[in-house]
């Protein structure tokens, strides 16, 4: 998944000295050719996903000029369609109303992991080389074909270095309090530590540090590189329940765990206020709770696709909900969340266990759950796209509001619980999780025949036909 593209992020781009190889920008003022833009889609997809930018200056200081290029929404769903044929995959068009002109950003996704891609079936497959869109070596390509997701944590984020400078680029302090043991003295002797967490290398001239690394325990990410910059989770807080109105956007720039403390708090105290009359008392509560948030940004950094390059972790706050998204689809079915687990990446899984970030036993989901339960919150949302992974947690809402989707998700979600604690839900059961009176037992049937009807429970075996004392597990038990 490569990042959300408007004119706060475009102004970041002009800002960087020189383009790399996820981000191109072309002057085109009155047209750009089709060919060439699938020739920079593929290089780009070669290089983990980018950016084309049209209507900018490639130079340094850029200017913004404005292009005329695919100006209709024929030209650019022509463009679309071309480039799905012939880069093999979707791109996204996105214009941006630019004070200097029309801005028109290319997001091209990433190709799959072993894969290189060439244009068309027969043509050649490319590659970036600074600025440069260049034929891909038959090394790079045997490279390719042999990766694996696990090969990126393990690359190198720096060129070799001293060890003077790892203390200078790594928060060491913080990280060694998170992981525990004494706080080492001697840069020769934290680097010792490293090497074993194999969050550096070493070689005869120096030590590099590794993705891995620079991900956990950089001072900034921006500090290791570009590119590491762009992997810090971006979070922005919208004015109302669109994203029409940018409230702010706080800046998020160290390494996850050792940044990981700030950055859910900076996301809590974010949250709108719940205000709660306790004994005439006026009591302010954040809407979402703490451990929910903390497992869900957990989540979302830790089983993200780190096959992307330019892909981040994006936190959305609305004024009615908060949505947390990653890189990448995920391994396992997203209604089976709550009982399963599986890590994307379980390198930097293990090590945000060992720093207390996350549990070993799975990915805390039902802790997500069982919280939205007992704040009498709806439950939260799970949903997937071709490229990425949301979770979205609800601030407060009566019953009363709640749509028919929104009453099947809670009712499916717990029985899940139930069925983890070795337990089948009820009507009474699921009257208790939402709060309904006992003589709302025909409205707890009709969400329970519903959520049935979607296939998301079934009945309990059972020898009793008492409806009194029907019983009912997820689908899957």
């Amino acid at each position: 998944m490569v990042e959300e593209v408007d004119l706060h992020l475009l102004e970041e781009w002009l800002k960087i000295d020189a383009e790399d190889e996820n981000l191109e920008f072309k002057a085109a003022t009155r047209t750009f050719q089709r060919d060439d833009l699938v020739r920079y889609s593929v290089a780009l997809a070669n290089e983990g996903g980018g950016y084309l930018v049209l209507g900018v200056t490639n130079q340094h200081p850029r200017e913004v000029l404005g292009t005329r290029a695919f100006a209709s929404k024929n030209d650019i769903n022509d463009i679309k369609y071309f480039a799905h044929q012939q880069a093999h995959g979707d791109i996204k068009v996105t214009e941006l109303r630019h004070a200097g002109g029309r801005v028109l950003v290319i997001t091209v996704p990433s190709r799959p992991i072993g894969v290189p891609l060439r244009v068309g079936t027969t043509g050649e497959y490319l590659c970036r080389s600074g600025e440069s869109v260049t034929g891909m070596s038959d090394a790079r390509m045997r490279a390719i074909f042999a990766e694996t997701e696990s090969d990126w944590l393990s690359g190198r984020a720096t060129a070799e270095i001293s060890a003077e400078k790892i203390l200078e680029l790594l928060d060491l302090d913080a990280l060694f309090r998170l992981l525990g043991g004494p706080i080492l003295s001697t840069p020769a002797a934290s680097c010792g530590r490293l090497i074993n967490l194999e969050l550096i290398v070493q070689s005869r001239s120096g030590f590099a540090i590794t993705n891995l690394g620079a991900l956990v325990a950089a001072r900034t990410l921006s500090g290791i590189s570009v590119e590491f910059g762009r992997r810090s989770p971006r979070f922005i807080i919208y004015e109302r329940r669109d994203k029409l109105i940018t409230k702010s956007e706080p800046k998020l720039d160290r390494g996850y765990a050792v940044g990981f403390e700030e950055l859910v708090m900076k996301v809590y105290e974010s949250a709108p206020q719940n205000r709660l009359v306790e004994q005439l008392i006026s009591t302010p509560m954040n809407v979402y709770p703490l451990q929910s948030l903390r497992e869900l940004i957990a989540n979302a950094l830790i089983h993200q696709d780190f096959s992307v390059l330019g892909s981040r972790v994006m936190i959305q706050m609305y004024e009615d909900r908060v949505e947390i998204s990653n890189p990448g689809t995920p391994p396992i079915d997203i209604d089976r969340f709550i009982d399963d687990s599986r890590s994307r990446n379980a390198v930097l899984a293990d090590l945000m266990r060992k720093a207390g970030i996350c549990e070993e036993k799975g990915s805390g989901i039902d802790k997500v759950v069982a919280a939205a339960e007992s704040h009498q919150l709806p439950a939260p949302e799970f949903h997937k796209s071709d490229s990425s992974t949301t979770a979205v947690l609800f601030g407060p809402k009566p019953f009363s509001e709640m749509t028919q989707l929104d009453r099947i998700r809670a009712c499916y979600q717990h029985c899940c619980l139930l069925s983890i604690a070795r337990q089948p839900m009820s009507n009474q059961s699921l009257r208790k999780r939402f709060d309904l009176s006992d003589n709302k037992s025909t409205i707890a049937t009709t969400i329970i025949t519903d959520t049935k009807n979607a296939g998301l429970i079934k009945l309990q075996p059972s020898d009793s036909t008492s409806p009194r004392f029907t019983r009912y597990i997820p689908y899957w038990a």
